[in-house]
């Protein structure tokens, strides 16, 4: 699936992978995530964390009308309090794919599919 943008000049169709890549790239960034995870925990197993070319299968586009909705599932570092890393996702999120592709994103579920120790 894609979503369309139409204007005075045409069409534009970006794919929801597009989209997931740039989602789960601005979700890396924010203090407290060690990697995105896969929605398909069971069948890909709960101990993966996904390289940077495979965020899309971390990360769900829903379009509805004209709302953008993104479900996101991440692996935050283990001290650090979830409720403020999953706030700062969903506003790096929100600002990163409204800046780059010009689109407003109605929502950003964050699901936290488990907690690490980071090694440094």
């Amino acid at each position: 699936m894609s979503v369309e943008i139409k204007n005075d000049f045409g069409q534009i169709d970006i794919s929801n992978d597009v989209i997931a890549q740039i989602a789960g790239g601005a979700a890396i960034e924010c203090y407290g995530i060690v990697g995105m995870a896969s929605k398909h925990q069971i069948r890909d197993g709960l101990t993966d964390i996904l390289r940077k070319e495979n965020f899309a299968k971390g990360v769900i586009i829903r379009q509805t009308a004209e709302d953008l909705h993104i479900d996101m599932y991440i692996i935050v570092s283990y001290g650090t309090k979830i409720s403020e890393v999953a706030y700062q996702v969903q506003s790096k999120v929100k600002y990163t794919i409204n800046k780059t592709l010009g689109m407003s994103v109605k929502s950003v579920n964050i699901f936290v599919q488990g907690v690490r120790v980071m090694n440094v």
